[in-house]
C-alpha cells in the first residue's frame, strides 16, 4: 500500500544516515520505531524487520493503513536497531530513551531525531548524558543524533544505568490534584486541572441526561465531573485518541460510584462516531505534534457531535475564545449559544434540531362542497 506523501521533516531527518550511508540497516533482527509516524521517507527503500510502536490513534490507524507492523508497549523483544521520534514533554521523552534501552539488543544502537524549534540540542544532551557520546547530523531544521553500539550487559560502557533507571520512572502515573485523579507526563494538562475544562464544568446544567460522550476524554477529568453534577445521565463513553491518557481514565472513573453504564474507547474522533448520544461535551484538541493552531481538528470534532447527537441532543463545548468554531456550529446544529466567557475561554451550548414536522394533510378539493357552502 502506498504512504501519502506528507511532508514530515523529522521523520525525513530521521532515516538520513540509513539513506547517506552513515549507518547500516539491521540486516537481521529488525528494528523498532519508538513514537513512530507512516510517512514517503519509511516507504523510499526498503526498511526489513521494521516494526512500530504508537499509542496516539490517528497516527497507528495510518501506519496500518501503510501495511506496518505495530506492536504494544508490553512487548519485551530487543532489537539491534531503536528509532525515537521523542514526545515534547521532556519527563515523558527522557522516560522514552530509558525504555529504548531497555529494548536494544547488545551491541545495538539508538536512533532519534528532533526538529530544532522543539529542543533538538537539549534532547540530543539527554540521550548523551544517558548512553555516552552520540554522532549527529542537521538537516531540515532538524537534528537526528545516535548512540555508538550499547553493550548493555557490559559495566565498564558508557551506559549510565543509575540515570536510565531513574529516567524510567520520570512518566510513571501518579497522584494530581489533591489525589483527585491519577495522570502522568505527557497527557494533556497532565499535572493540573485545566483551567478550560474546569470553566465548562462550572457551567453544566444538572439537567443533562440520558446517554453521553466524552470527545476527546484525556485522563477522565469532565467525565468524573459530569457524572457528579448529572445524576440522569444513565450511560457515559469516553472517546480519546491518546492510550496513555486513556488507560488513565479507566483508572479515575474506576474509582467512582455510578449506576452509568461506561465504556472506554481508543478511538480518532474526526474518523465518525458509531453510535448516537442524548448528551456529548468536549474539550477538543487544536493542535498535534506542532505549535500552531489546528482548528480544522476542533471543527471536525463539533461537526462529528452534531452527527452523533441525536435530534433535540445537546453539545456542552469549551474552546479558546479566538478559535473559529462559529460558523460549523450553526452549520450543523439547530440553536447555538455562548454560555459564559472568561479567561480568554468560551462555553457553548449547541442543540441539535428536531426533524421538521410533516404538513397537515389537506382534504381533496369537491366542487360540490364549494358549492353548498357559497349557496
Amino acid at each position: 500500500m502506498h504512504a501519502v506523501a506528507i511532508d514530515d521533516p523529522a521523520l525525513e531527518t530521521l532515516l538520513l544516515p540509513f539513506v547517506q550511508g552513515l549507518l547500516p540497516w539491521p540486516q537481521e533482527g529488525g528494528a523498532l520505531f519508538l513514537r513512530a509516524r507512516d510517512g514517503w521517507p519509511l516507504h523510499q527503500r526498503p526498511l526489513p524487520g521494521l516494526v512500530c510502536e504508537q499509542s496516539f490513534k490517528p497516527d497507528a490507524d495510518a501506519l496500518q493503513r501503510a501495511g506496518l507492523t505495530l506492536v504494544k508497549p508490553d512487548d519485551e523483544a530487543r532489537y539491534p536497531l531503536v528509532l525515537v521520534l521523542p514526545p515534547r514533554q521532556r519527563d515523558e521523552a527522557r522516560a522514552l530513551y530509558a525504555r529504548a534501552v531497555e529494548r536494544v539488543a547488545p551491541g545495538g544502537r539508538i536512533v532519534a531525531c528532533v526538529s530544532n524549534n522543539e529542543g533538538a540540542r537539549s534532547a540530543q544532551d539527554d540521550l548523551r548524558k544517558l548512553a555516552g557520546a552520540v554522532g549527529d547530523l542537521t538537516k531540515n531544521k532538524c537534528r537526528v543524533f545516535w548512540t555508538a553500539p550499547l553493550h548493555v550487559a557490559d559495566s565498564a560502557a558508557s551506559l549510565d544505568t543509575a540515570l536510565q533507571a531513574q529516567w524510567r520512572k520520570l512518566d510513571a502515573p501518579r497522584r494530581i490534584a489533591g489525589d483527585r485523579f491519577t495522570s502522568r507526563p505527557g497527557v494533556f494538562a497532565w499535572d493540573r486541572i485545566d483551567p478550560a475544562s474546569a470553566l465548562l464544568v462550572e457551567q453544566l446544567p444538572a439537567d443533562l441526561a440520558g446517554a453521553a460522550a466524552d470527545l476527546g476524554a484525556g485522563f477522565g477529568y469532565l467525565s468524573v465531573e459530569l457524572l457528579a453534577r448529572c445524576p440522569g445521565i444513565t450511560a457515559l463513553d469516553l472517546y480519546e485518541a491518546e492510550e496513555r491518557a486513556l488507560d488513565l481514565a479507566r483508572i479515575n472513573l474506576g474509582a467512582v460510584e455510578t449506576p452509568a453504564t461506561l465504556g472506554f474507547h481508543w478511538h480518532d474522533v474526526t474518523a465518525g462516531l458509531p453510535k448516537q448520544y442524548d448528551v456529548i461535551i468536549s474539550n477538543p484538541p487544536f493542535h498535534t505534534q506542532g505549535r500552531a493552531d489546528r482548528p480544522d481538528i476542533g471543527r471536525r470534532f463539533i461537526a462529528v457531535a452534531a452527527e452523533a447527537l441525536k435530534p433535540g441532543g445537546r453539545l456542552w463545548l469549551v474552546a479558546n475564545r479566538h478559535l473559529p468554531y462559529e460558523s460549523v456550529l450553526t452549520d450543523s446544529f439547530g440553536s447555538v449559544r455562548t454560555v459564559a466567557q472568561n479567561d480568554g475561554f468560551k462555553i457553548i451550548e449547541a442543540v441539535k434540531a428536531l426533524p421538521a414536522k410533516p404538513a397537515p394533510k389537506v382534504k381533496p378539493f369537491n366542487r360540490g362542497e364549494l358549492r353548498r357552502q357559497s349557496r
